[in-house]
């Protein structure tokens, strides 16, 4: 189970192969449920199907624990890979499946535990990324509050979010106001002549048949026919089924529906943890696009969110700039990659994969803006 140990002090730090019989599994949750920033795809729950079925390459999981009790204070599943267009680095394993690469760390997590985490993750190369890191957020305070001089931070932007409480209360009102409330309304209305209209949200044991009629909803729109769907491969769908099954057993999932009549028009599949809700994956009938259903399933989302006994903080996980949820979630979460360089080239080291990082966020850009205008191209043509 364990590739390498090594003890410094009082502290611990292990580099395990997640997916052996024997990994210990409770100390792993512990983590997860006390961990300053919850990260739903780094718990067992999640992450164990999806390196058994989408990442068998050499993910290891990165621990350090206390040495006396065996408690786990900070982990992170790091592989090495291109972090940009061209660099290979050691990162945290965020993915498209999973675009948060917040370490899960303890409350107890001090200066020591984060600095072991660090060097021991960046081996052999020195070198450690970080996408995807909340930068706001108390784990990014300890990552580089502790080692300034050893941090840099690339590709920052921001992404859709919302907050709770009044603030949360001021956001919505804001993005459902005036003309956008009297339009919304209005299509649910049109939307109605197809059946009666009705929001469901789903819960624990319904979780499973929710995410099954949400799996065939998405592959019936664009990614089904782009293959991107989770149900075109059989290794997504697998993998996809197993964690939600996982999540749900433990009540780490909702699913908000909309339905007109015996149509499921919309789902948002979201996973929950410690007060933070995270939205994960949406689809819709695409022969109900006139009503906005995307829209429609967001706002509900939003409602939901603030209605939740504990909510915190919801993350939409989107893209930067995403045209649908961006003008009704109207928080902004600041994200970027911290980059850790130990030794002497570190500098450089780090110089080289923002530059790569930098690089490949522009060709993003710009292959977004032309899609975008070739859609709008298309749509005056028709």
């Amino acid at each position: 189970m364990t590739i390498e140990t090594k003890s410094l002090s009082a502290l611990e730090v292990f580099r395990l192969d997640p997916l052996t019989e024997n990994v210990p599994l409770e100390a792993w949750q512990a983590l997860c449920d006390s961990a300053i920033d919850p990260n739903p795809f780094f718990g067992p729950g999640f992450l164990l199907p999806f390196l058994e079925r989408m990442a068998r390459r050499s993910v290891h999981l990165m621990v350090v624990s206390e040495k006396d009790t065996g408690k786990w204070l900070i982990a992170a599943p790091v592989g090495r890979r291109r972090l940009g267009l061209a660099l290979p680095v050691n990162t945290t394993w965020a993915t498209e499946y999973a675009p948060l690469g917040t370490p899960l760390m303890h409350p107890a997590s001090g200066e020591k535990a984060v600095q072991a985490f660090l060097v021991a993750a960046a081996e052999p190369a020195g070198t450690l990324a970080i996408p995807y890191l909340p930068l706001e957020s108390e784990t990014a305070r300890r990552l580089m509050g502790t080692t300034s001089d050893q941090i840099t931070v690339a590709a920052e932007s921001e992404r859709a979010s919302h907050a709770a409480g009044p603030a949360g209360d001021a956001q919505l009102a804001e993005a459902f106001t005036g003309k956008r409330r009297k339009e919304m309304r209005r299509l649910l209305r049109r939307l109605a002549d197809h059946g009666e209209v009705r929001f469901v949200t789903l819960e624990g044991d319904d979780v499973p048949a929710g995410f099954e009629a949400f799996l065939e909803l998405e592959k019936g729109g664009w990614k089904g026919r782009s293959g991107t769907a989770l149900l075109s491969q059989s290794q997504t769908a697998t993998f996809a089924r197993e964690a939600i099954r996982n999540r749900s057993e433990a009540k780490g999932v909702r699913i908000d529906q909309l339905w007109a009549g015996s149509t499921l028009v919309a789902a948002l599949v979201l996973f929950r943890e410690q007060g933070r809700v995270f939205s994960w994956k949406i689809a819709f009938d695409e022969q109900f696009a006139r009503f906005s259903p995307g829209a429609q399933i967001a706002l509900q989302a939003l409602r939901q969110n603030l209605a939740q006994s504990g909510f915190e903080e919801a993350d939409s996980l989107a893209i930067p700039g995403h045209s649908m949820i961006e003008p009704l979630w109207r928080g902004r979460l600041r994200t970027g990659t911290v980059l850790f360089g130990n030794g002497s080239l570190s500098g450089l080291r780090q110089a080289l994969c923002a530059a790569d990082l930098t690089m490949e966020q522009t060709l993003r850009q710009i292959g977004r803006a032309a899609k975008k205008q070739l859609g709008a191209y298309t749509s005056a043509r028709a």
